[in-house]
């Protein structure tokens, strides 16, 4: 059964898609702790890794039901999504500077990956399935703040199938009427980021020395703390007018990535200087100047809004890159 506001979620069979990833095992997690009874659908690897999972507390990841499978193999989705209550997919190949190299790939995973998804659900009869968008879909912005309304421009290979992926979700409520809901994080920052990320290979580059190798300085992002991110996965599964909709959710607030880089020098109390690097420098056309988001939807809905400042997430980020071992090289250009 569908959730609604107010209900309690113990006993609420949750499927997490991408449950590996950064924001998937904070939302898993908060889901554990909320009662909820969570399976994690993750990718098969002969070793077993449970990707970011493991960076829950143990007590967390012992509640955490684990399925091992393919977003491409309909057969995989459709068991791990038999009798499931709520569905949240957040499984897709996200990084962008890949996207260039193997678009394809991105197509199988994000889109057919969503369909896969879409269609289990709908033959489980899933109460409610919560779509992952991104920002990068709108491309460098028309108007900023960027709303619901704002037109989508395909910018990266990545962004194209996002799109795609989008689309797909809005068709099944529109043609199936399956109870499914789009949520379009702007930038989430916070413990556990890949460090391909922007924020991660700052800190991490600034915590092995005082140069930082970058591409451009001037994009300008919507930097939003991964646990208020977490709560509008939370809220809007909740929602029964957000359904069929897409939802924005940001901080409303852009940095530049010059004064990312500047913020991360105060925290630390010393000076970083920027070496210019080609090599992290986007392709021509491609490059998506500023997003930030207009978040009034998600408040008028289901009572969303970004309360963490920058500043307390940046501190809290640091801390947890601080404790970790730097195996790789920060100052190396992850894809």
């Amino acid at each position: 059964m569908p959730l609604k506001p107010g209900d309690d979620w113990s006993g609420k069979q949750v499927v997490v898609t991408g449950a590996g990833g950064f924001i998937g095992s904070h939302l898993t997690e908060r889901l554990v702790n909320l009662g909820a009874s969570t399976t994690a659908f993750l990718r098969y690897n002969s070793r077993s890794e449970a990707g970011l999972i493991d960076e829950c507390p143990a007590d967390i990841r012992s509640e955490i039901h684990l399925v091992w499978g393919d977003l491409r193999d309909p057969d995989s989705v459709r068991r791990a999504l038999q009798k499931a209550d709520v569905v949240f997919h957040l499984g897709a190949l996200v990084g962008i500077p890949y996207s260039y190299e193997a678009p394809r790939q991105y197509v199988d995973a994000n889109i057919l990956g969503t369909l896969n998804v879409l269609e289990a659900a709908r033959a489980g009869e899933v109460g409610r399935v919560v779509q992952t968008s991104t920002s990068e879909v709108y491309g460098t912005p028309i108007y900023t703040p960027i709303d619901e309304k704002h037109p989508l421009q395909g910018q990266s290979p990545y962004s194209a199938t996002k799109i795609g992926a989008d689309k797909l979700a809005e068709s099944f409520w529109r043609t199936y009427k399956l109870p499914v809901a789009t949520l379009r994080p702007f930038n989430t920052f916070g413990p556990r980021q890949s460090a391909r990320a922007i924020l991660p290979t700052i800190i991490r580059q600034a915590l092995k020395g005082s140069e930082i190798r970058l591409g451009s300085l001037t994009p300008i992002r919507d930097m939003n703390f991964v646990g208020d991110t977490v709560d509008g996965f939370i809220r809007i599964a909740s929602s029964e007018t957000a359904l069929g909709r897409v939802v924005n959710i940001g901080s409303g607030r852009g940095l530049t990535v010059g004064e990312m880089v500047e913020s991360v020098s105060r925290t630390l109390g010393r000076k970083l200087t920027v070496v210019d690097d080609p090599g992290r420098v986007r392709p021509a056309n491609s490059e998506v100047e500023a997003l930030i988001a207009d978040a009034t939807l998600a408040h008028q809905l289901f009572g969303w809004s970004s309360v963490t400042p920058f500043e307390e997430g940046l501190k809290r980020t640091i801390e947890w890159f601080a404790e970790k071992r730097l195996d790789l090289d920060p100052a190396k250009y992850l894809v």
